[in-house]
Formats: C-alpha cells, structure tokens, sequence
C-alpha cells in the first residue's frame, strides 16, 4: 500500500483481538466493519444447515471483507470466522469507502486483492471437484503454513473436517497418510509441517496459482 493511502486509512484503524471461532462477519448481516489480519487466520465459508465448508482463507496478505464492500454489496452469504486467533486493525465500512473514492490508487488495490481471493475460491473448487482427500488436505496445510509463523499449526480434526467437507474419521485417515510418507508430523490439536515439497507434489496444480497472482498484483504493484 502506498504511504499516501495508509495515511487515509490510519486514523480510521482500531487494534482487535481474534478470538478462536469468532464470527467477525455473519451470513446475510450487514458488512458495516472490515479487518486488516495482522496475526491469525479467518476462514470464508459456506454455511447450509449448521454445516460449514471453508472456501478461502486470509491471513495477513489481506482484508476480510474486501469482496462485498469492493463489489458495492451491503451483505454476503459467507460466514466470516476466525481459524487461529490473534490480532487485527478494524475500519468501518463508510471509513474505507471514503477513502476508495478519493484514491484510485487504493481503489485498483483492492480490486486486484479481490481478484487474487476469487481465483482463490476457484482453485478450492477444482480442489473439491478432483482431487483426493489426501490432495486436498496438503494444499490446505500448505495455504495455512503461509499464514503462520514456523511450521506448527494450530489446526483441529474439527476445523480441517470443515475445512475438507468431510467427516471427522476421513481426516483422520488423510492425517496419518501424509504423517506416514513424511509429509506433515501430528501432534494433540496441531500439525508440523516437515516437508513442504513433498506436499506440494499431492496438490496437482491446485496449490500455487492464487499464490502466484497475489504475487504478480500485489506484490508486484
């Protein structure tokens, strides 16, 4: 981000705690706050009948609620939650809007964060639609060790089983194929990550190319 649109934004940032699955965004409320992630992870999912399945996830490359409040929508069917707890910058929704209109700039930032988001819900599609449980796990574990310090994370049977859209005994399985090839190590309630391009290898291309487009459009910029 450019100094001159930080400082738009500065006085408008309040310092927030993230706390284990919170809600920081409900389905069809309205979008009035949005959080910049400074530690932690939120999940972006679907919800049907009390069953979530996580779509996308962001870190600290991004902004929760970027898509609705870019796209000039007021709500969104998506559950926002948190996935690891830690800290965030909060801005309310007329705050940033302001600040859009007066800066093209940040305005084409966004956008192009959206962008990199949506290829990111694209790819976890393909993901569901083709691959293994074990493939699909791997890119996961890969995508939240982007967004962790170190190579523990902190992640449950029961947020991978949301994560994955399958029931907890899969995981399970899934968990101990990747611990058994050297893949990942498990422990109580977390993961260790011992050799990223092995897991890279079980992704089939569904791991990388949002990555990659985040790179080029915002990194890059």
């Amino acid at each position: 981000m450019a100094p001159e649109d930080f400082a738009r934004l500065e006085p408008h940032l309040e310092p927030i705690a993230l706390q284990l699955r919170e809600v920081v965004i409900a389905a069809d409320a309205a979008v009035d706050e949005l959080f910049f992630i400074e530690t932690g992870m939120v999940s972006i999912s679907t919800a049907h009948d009390e069953r979530r399945i996580e779509v996308s996830l962001v870190g600290s490359e991004g902004l929760v609620g970027a898509v609705p409040v870019a796209l000039d929508c007021t709500t969104t069917p998506h559950v926002h939650f948190v996935q690891l707890a830690g800290e965030a910058l909060s801005i309310g929704r007329d705050a940033l809007c302001a600040a859009l209109a007066e800066s093209p700039t940040l305005r084409r930032l966004l956008l192009r964060y959206v962008h990199s988001l949506i290829v990111q819900i694209t790819q976890t599609a393909y993901a569901h639609a083709s691959l293994s449980l074990e493939s699909r796990l791997a890119r996961w574990v890969l995508m939240c060790h982007d967004r962790t310090e170190g190579d523990e994370l902190v992640l449950t049977h029961d947020f991978l089983s949301m994560m994955l859209g399958v029931q907890r005994a899969g995981v399970t399985l899934a968990i101990q194929n990747l611990e058994g090839a050297g893949r990942i190590r498990a422990k109580r309630r977390r993961i260790e990550v011992l050799d990223r391009a092995k897991l890279l290898a079980l992704t089939n291309g569904s791991y990388g190319t949002p990555e990659a487009e985040y790179a080029r459009l915002i990194e890059g910029a």
